[in-house]
């Protein structure tokens, strides 16, 4: 019997995928987790020759959709398109999440990177990052800042810049940054932060008015957007997607998993759809299992006592 078993699952990786594939993206349709995710999961479907459904399952700042991901059969047919603020975040913000982030999944590789975006409504009264830093620090708690839910990546941007500049408005949370930066176009909120991957085309649009970029130099996609640096704020940061299955894929799944996110990020397509979106594809070093576990690692690490922080000030 025990020979029978352990012959199982070989078997099946060498089969895999013989059917369609989920990934669950913790966030509502139209936020820069969905984006991205649609963008890889078309070509990697290609690759592997099977069918990648998206499944948007948002709420409490990803931590819904990431625990669905944590409990599904560890057969590299549900996996989990994250960010950095289900994974690193949200479990240290929000109360009572029901997985681990390091214990409760496997990483398949990092997707993509992109700088977080300063914007306002279109008619905030600021002209440029300057002024918008003054306004913020004389009108604290009477502007209104959208985040997609506690630790998600917006959350997280806004969280490190208003505390380098020592304002603190009132923040207002959705399930997603989809919704938000909708409320955010339609004026009802003032301001946000959040990846140039999902923000750029409402920037180029007028839609919304960009104050600054949190990249260490300009966006090629947004010339006419300062950095932070430049207005001598104190503020860089690059949110990171990437892939992750339910702990106990066999390797052997998660080796073809990897090797078919390594060529779609090879494919000139993404990557120029990635890079006309202000994000960026990690080098071939970065991508694999491994390297990608160590970093998500060091992620952890380098957030945990800066998020802690914030939740003591609540």
């Amino acid at each position: 019997m025990m020979a029978f078993v352990t012959g199982v699952v070989p078997v099946h990786a060498q089969d895999y995928p013989s059917k369609l594939i989920t990934v669950i993206v913790p966030f509502p349709a139209g936020g820069a987790s969905d984006v991205v995710a649609r963008i890889v999961t078309n070509q990697m479907s290609r690759i592997l020759g099977r069918s990648i459904v998206v499944e948007n399952v948002g709420g409490a700042g990803g931590t819904i959709g990431s625990a669905r991901a944590a409990a599904a059969a560890p057969d590299g047919y549900t996996l989990l398109a994250a960010a950095m603020g289900s994974q690193v975040a949200a479990p240290v913000l929000t109360p009572n999440v029901k997985y681990d982030s390091l214990a409760d999944f496997v990483p398949v590789g990092i997707i993509a990177r992109s700088p977080a975006v300063v914007i306002a409504r279109k008619d905030f009264p600021a002209q440029d990052l300057k002024e918008f830093v003054a306004v913020l620090r004389q009108q604290g708690d009477a502007l209104k800042q959208a985040h997609g839910g506690i630790g998600a990546s917006s959350h997280m941007a806004c969280l490190l810049f208003t505390e380098q500049i020592g304002a603190k408005p009132t923040l207002v949370a959705y399930r997603g940054s989809g919704p938000a930066l909708n409320d955010l176009v339609g004026g009802h909120v003032d301001f946000m932060c959040e990846q140039s991957v999902s923000v750029a085309e409402q920037v180029l649009a007028g839609s919304v008015k960009a104050y600054a970029v949190s990249a260490g130099e300009r966006l090629a996609t947004l010339p006419n957007v300062p950095t932070a640096r430049e207005a001598g704020i104190n503020y860089e940061m690059s949110v990171w997607a990437g892939l992750f299955a339910p702990k106990g894929v066999p390797p052997e799944v998660i080796a073809k998993l990897a090797d078919a996110l390594d060529k779609t990020l090879d494919e000139p397509v993404v990557r120029e759809t990635l890079a006309r979106l202000g994000g960026s594809t990690p080098v071939k070093a970065e991508r694999n299992p491994t390297a990608f576990d160590r970093f998500f690692r060091s992620e952890v690490a380098r957030w945990a006592p800066i998020l802690t922080a914030a939740r003591a000030e609540k």
